[in-house]
């Protein structure tokens, strides 16, 4: 079974907006090909949020987070969508969201960290193959002092295609005790795909602890040899390593991971 089917499932075959149920019993909302929406959560109160493109199209979400709120978010690329997400927290608020996208397209997310001990975590990963481009953006803004972001961002090209990611976190002079950490990790199947990094730091204050860092690489050749010496395909093994790789986002969530392998599965086979 499929994302798609998953989701269905859980809305009497139908897919469509509305809210749900997970398999485990959390109550969710789920947004299928949104356009345009604005939300926000109420003081101390919770969200789970699945957002799922099967189309192509601009989509902008805009969330609120009010103090000590808390927001889930699932978001599932499975067309080259135009996708922009803008998370505004106050005090104490959390968020957390997972972004996979299999087929393309434009994800451009915007954190604004507007009050104090705010969090803020997202974990993205792209599967380019054939000529398609994928880009990623990520900025954190860190307007107050006391907040803390971490962002993931990986990313697997081949064939032809071609992944870009620019990220930024922005700390501004009144937000001391940042911290905040932003990674780009990558890799490229083949002479022919490209993806191009570029994580960014812009720094007003004077304490705070900010790392960020990048890297583009190949499969791991010795890896791949030591998999085929026991009986595998090229194809086989390759297609395991990448699954190890993006698999700490695909299984993030315990209530898609198994779904969205699935995805990944096929995808692969493409590439």
């Amino acid at each position: 079974m499929g994302v798609v089917d998953y989701l269905a499932s859980l809305n009497d075959g139908n897919l469509s907006s509305g809210e749900i149920t997970l398999s485990d019993g959390t109550p969710a909302i789920l947004l299928v090909n949104p356009t345009k929406i604005e939300c926000g959560i109420a003081e101390q109160g919770e969200e789970y949020i699945v957002v799922l493109h099967t189309h192509e199209g601009e989509s902008k979400l805009v969330v609120d987070l009010m103090p000590h709120s808390k927001l889930r978010m699932v978001q599932l690329s499975l067309a080259a969508a135009e996708c922009r997400c803008e998370l505004r927290q106050q005090t104490g608020s959390q968020s957390s969201i997972i972004s996979i996208a299999v087929e393309g397209g434009k994800l451009d997310y915007t954190v604004d960290l507007n009050g104090s001990y705010a969090n803020s975590s997202l974990r993205s990963a792209f599967i380019a193959g054939d000529k398609e481009q994928v880009k990623v953006g990520v900025r954190v803004n860190h307007n107050v002092s006391d907040c803390n972001s971490f962002s993931l961002v990986k990313g697997v090209a081949g064939g032809e295609a071609v992944g870009e990611f620019e990220g930024m976190v922005y700390v501004a002079t009144d937000a001391q005790r940042t911290d905040a950490v932003q990674t780009s990790r990558n890799i490229v199947i083949g002479d022919t795909a490209r993806i191009q990094t570029k994580p960014q730091l812009e720094i007003y204050a004077d304490d705070v602890k900010c790392s960020h860092g990048a890297t583009v690489g190949q499969l791991d050749s010795e890896a791949v040899l030591y998999m085929r010496q026991r009986g595998l395909s090229l194809q086989q093994a390759k297609r395991l390593q990448i699954e190890g790789f993006v698999s700490d986002i695909v299984f993030g969530s315990q209530q898609f991971g198994e779904y969205m392998a699935g995805e990944l599965t096929a995808k692969l086979e493409k590439i």
